[in-house]
């Protein structure tokens, strides 16, 4: 169960554009796993496919994790600004602006 599980997180994360964002909760709801977010954690941490762009996954208040920072802190951060996606001041994403809708594309 738990290999068909994150393989349906990381297909789902796949399709998040540049530029946006989904929360770990909001990728385990899409997943039909709506109580597993934690799960989505595990999964894009572990996840050592370049085509997943774990990056674009956030909190559900908009903030990075140091689990991305491998090579220096603010990786993941560099990474979305490098797309386009806009920070609030309090250093988390934009939510309001930058969540990926599904139904949009």
């Amino acid at each position: 169960m738990r290999g068909e599980t994150f393989a349906a997180f990381r297909e789902i994360v796949r399709r998040i554009p540049a530029g946006k964002v989904a929360t770990y909760g909001q990728i385990a709801h899409l997943a039909g796993r709506p109580r597993c977010a934690r799960a989505v954690g595990c999964a894009m941490a572990g996840c050592q496919d370049s085509s997943v762009p774990c990056h674009r996954v956030v909190d559900r208040l908009g903030g990075t994790k140091a689990a991305f920072d491998l090579y220096a802190p603010g990786t993941q951060r560099a990474l979305l600004e490098a797309e386009g996606t806009v920070f609030r001041p309090d250093g988390t994403v934009d939510l309001a602006r930058c969540q990926w809708d599904p139904l949009e594309g």
